[in-house]
């Protein structure tokens, strides 16, 4: 019995009380005796039904419980079932693994048995050999012995005489031979070095394009010329500044000019305007920005060329930064001939005339790749190319042949070695080619290398560039260092400066920029 079915009757019978109570303070005392029998008969009606609804729950409750242990014991009954069978498994497993095991001990042990029956063998065999070769000795002591009481001339004194023969006649036949080599070489030496030549020219024929100092930047439209030029050309002048490159703006319909002689800052300039006018910001701030992540592409994409190249060339171990002064090469040219293409076509050359004449085909063509590296360097230096290339190559780990081919090939030191030769010969083949090269551009390109850093040199000048072909240079200096009026004395002291110590044509204009910002964020 539930504790609610016991509540509920104790309910019942205190109702029934308080009802016999009230009745009985009434004169009906029948009527009250009546109504507390029909409560008493209430009560225990109910009673019995709660008896009954507790009976049911017990009973419902524990077919469940039974439900439950029957379900949790077929589980059980399964884990169990798939651990055993996990474990038969296992058990199998490991007697095929010994059967296995023991299959390769039993060929283990007939491989030792059969290899012992040879060792065997192959020593009674070497027995009866040697037994052999003592008898032979004999009998060959035995015949010697003999031929010496014959003649009176002993074995030892014969040899020596006969050895003694034999070298004066093969002397004698060796002089003549190499007589008749050297007559023979010295006849066919020349033909034979116009033969490997044109064959080297014939095989490493390649296309030579050369290079300019202007390029073309195609718009869609001549409204985006107003867009680049900006307010008052506020855009086109902070562009100049960033890149160093002249941009012209003229009738041309449909193009602006980028002029410059560094093909490195034309290439930067080009992609930075590609960008700016893909995007359509275009203000002084957002131009910097773009500039100098342009400038960072470039500079990884430098590394992709040298790598790209050495792969094509076959040559491998080449020092990072060997590979980085290739990559250079690309944005550089000399006497108007591309340095890379020039030192790519050097090293086929090289590598043919090796392996013609039977030298190193790879030294030859790693010689000739890196031959001309002193022509790249980051900063302007006193030392000639050959010296500079060489002193780069050494300090990288370079083959002493390379080295020493690097630093002659124009016959700066002495060569200690047959491919040195061989590079400054491919070199001349390369740079002698009708229309490879050009000696005005080389000297104008230093026109303007000269005038800028004559301007650099003078305090408070943090960037100069060359344009106009070198009748226009920019300077920009620091606002903090120089101000207005020592700007004008400043493009004075530089005009007097150039037209001193520097050779020109024409007449050098002068322009000094001084700029200041002022710069403040609203938060």
């Amino acid at each position: 019995m539930t504790p609610t079915v016991i509540i509920i009757g104790i309910v019942c019978l205190v109702i029934g009380a308080i009802i016999g109570m009230m009745f009985s303070k009434s004169s009906l005392n029948s009527k009250a005796k009546f109504i507390l029998d029909d409560a008493q008969k209430n009560a225990e009606n109910i009673i019995e039904k709660a008896n009954v609804q507790a009976e049911a729950t017990r009973k419902e409750k524990h077919l469940q419980a039974k439900e439950k242990f029957l379900e949790l014991k077929s589980q059980h009954d399964a884990d169990i079932q798939a651990r055993e069978r996990k474990m038969q498994e296992a058990e199998k497993r490991i007697k095929d693994k010994e059967n296995k095991l023991n299959d390769d001990l039993n060929k283990t042990a007939k491989l030792e048995k059969d290899l012992d029956k040879q060792i065997a063998d192959y020593s009674r065999k070497n027995e009866i050999i040697e037994k052999k070769q003592q008898e032979l000795d004999v009998a060959n002591a035995q015949k010697v012995e003999m031929l010496e009481k014959i003649s009176n001339y002993t074995a030892e004194e014969a040899k020596n005489d006969l050895v003694e023969l034999m070298k004066s006649e093969a002397k004698s036949r060796a002089q003549s031979h190499v007589q008749s080599i050297m007559e023979e070489a010295q006849m066919n030496a020349k033909n034979e070095a116009r033969k490997i030549v044109i064959q080297t020219i014939q095989r490493i024929g390649t296309e030579q394009a050369v290079e300019n100092s202007v390029s073309v930047f195609n718009i869609e439209s001549d409204e985006v010329k107003g867009r680049i030029i900006g307010r008052e050309g506020r855009n086109i002048r902070a562009l100049e500044a960033a890149t160093g490159v002249e941009i012209i703006v003229d009738d041309t319909p449909e193009a602006i000019l980028l002029s410059c002689f560094d093909p490195v800052r034309r290439e930067i300039a080009r992609l930075s305007l590609h960008r700016l006018v893909t995007d359509g910001r275009i203000h002084p701030a957002r131009i910097e920005e773009v500039v100098e992540k342009t400038r960072k592409q470039i500079e990884e994409e430098i590394i992709e060329v040298g790598k790209r190249t050495i792969i094509d060339l076959g040559i491998h171990g080449l020092h990072p930064e060997l590979v980085k002064i290739v990559g250079r090469m690309k944005y550089r040219s000399s006497y108007g001939q591309n340095l890379l293409q020039h030192s790519r076509e050097v090293a086929n050359i090289a590598a043919t005339m090796a392996a013609e004449l039977g030298l190193n085909v790879k030294l030859a063509k790693r010689a000739g790749l890196l031959h001309d590296i002193g022509k790249v360097p980051e900063q302007e230096s006193e030392l000639p190319h050959a010296l500079l290339g060489m002193q780069w190559a050494e300090k990288y780990g370079e083959n002493p042949e390379v080295i020493n081919a690097i630093g002659a090939h124009h016959d700066e030191i002495e060569m200690t070695s047959l491919l040195s030769p061989i590079i400054q010969v491919a070199d001349g083949i390369s740079g002698a080619r009708p229309g490879a090269r050009r000696q005005v551009l080389e000297s104008y390109i230093q026109r303007l290398k000269d005038l800028e850093a004559t301007a650099l040199g003078f305090d408070g000048v943090s960037s100069a560039y060359a344009i106009q072909a070198g009748r226009e240079l920019r300077v920009m200096v620091e606002s903090a260092k120089v101000n207005d009026e020592q700007s004008a004395q400043l493009s004075y002291d530089i005009s007097e400066k150039i037209q001193n110590e520097l050779t020109y044509p024409g007449q050098v204009k002068i322009t000094v920029i001084r700029e200041t910002r002022s710069v403040n964020i609203a938060r």
